[in-house]
């Protein structure tokens, strides 16, 4: 097969730009780990850099099929522009469609979609303008997040809020800085997990990963951060902030993998996603969101979650890859020719 592989590399941060402007694009290491496991499988891949040229390089359709990884450069819906063009062009590609992953990257809307499916999600308010009265019931501790960002942009250490003058700071903090709604919703304390699922029709959940605080500074917020993600973890001082697979009674590992499923399949994911999610002060794992195109740096000294859980499945960072891409295949009737 000839794969046309669409990326959007991490570029050298300016002046303009906040310091996780980048956050949610891939360094040169992964993209080229990315590109040797398509290899692997025997394939011929064409790199794309998922910006203005792109749609020209697509429009040509020189491929079989396009392995997706691309954030988009700009838009509300940027996750979805790759896969507008493909679907244009007719071409098959990896990974969900477009409306999938605009609504994913919304996390409002994502929580809109969870409770209509009665599927658990901490109860949450958007503020559109930072000025609208606190929705009656919300319970402090609050979360405050960009409503549309990944990775962790824009959830800092001071994301937490315990008391209204708090959460008004950090909601104007984030609609000026990220030019987007805020959403605050409540904070759970319990457990947090991710889950990585790969497939489609019977879509399969790999070891659950238990996200850990305990290495983190002393007095920070125990939060997969911006900061404990990708600052005070470093690959050259790791923090022991994984567990996979996690430490669960059969009980609990059957309710998070349940709810991870049932939100997969509401949102109509394809091929892959992982799924973050935590324990409210009943032990019932509620989703906080879903990433439908999951990081995949391959050094494990980063932490990256998808590929840890696959290593706990005894698969290879290529064999996942390939997994990925013969899903898409199958979906396709790529597999057959």
């Amino acid at each position: 097969m000839i794969v046309g592989f669409t990326f959007n590399s991490k570029k050298q941060k300016v002046k303009e730009t906040s310091e996780d402007f980048y956050a949610e694009c891939d360094e040169p290491e992964t993209i080229n780990a990315l590109k040797n496991a398509i290899e692997s499988g025997g394939h011929r891949v064409v790199m794309i850099e998922a910006d203005e040229t792109a749609y020209e390089k697509l429009r040509k359709k020189k491929f079989d099929i396009v392995f997706n990884i691309a954030e988009g450069i700009h838009g509300e819906s940027r996750e979805s522009q790759i896969p507008l063009f493909c679907e244009m062009f007719g071409i098959p590609y990896t990974g969900s469609g477009p409306l999938t992953l605009a609504i994913t990257l919304d996390k409002a809307k994502t929580k809109e979609i969870l409770l209509a499916n009665k599927i658990p999600t901490p109860d949450f308010q958007l503020f559109n303008t930072g000025s609208e009265p606190l929705k009656a019931g919300l319970k402090f501790p609050l979360i405050v997040k960009p409503v549309r960002e990944g990775s962790s942009k824009g959830i800092k250490d001071n994301s937490v809020v315990r008391s209204k003058k708090e959460l008004y700071e950090r909601v104007n903090e984030v609609i000026r800085a990220y030019k987007q709604p805020a959403l605050v919703e409540e904070f759970l304390t319990g457990r947090e997990f991710t889950v990585a699922i790969i497939g489609n029709e019977n879509p399969k959940a790999l070891p659950i990963v238990e996200v850990l605080f305990d290495d983190l500074p002393n007095g920070a917020n125990k939060i997969d951060s911006y900061e404990a993600k990708w600052v005070w973890d470093d690959p050259k001082n790791p923090l022991d902030c994984l567990v996979c697979p996690a430490k669960l009674d059969r009980r609990l590992e059957a309710s998070i993998r349940k709810v991870s499923l049932d939100a997969y399949t509401a949102l109509n994911c394809r091929d892959w996603s992982r799924l973050d999610l935590r324990l409210d002060d009943n032990g019932i794992p509620n989703i906080l969101e879903i990433n439908a195109l999951p990081g995949m740096i391959p050094d494990p000294k980063c932490n990256s979650r998808f590929p840890r859980a696959a290593r706990a499945a005894g698969m290879s960072y290529n064999e996942v890859v390939l997994t990925v891409l013969n899903s898409a295949l199958g979906r396709f009737k790529l597999n057959q020719r």
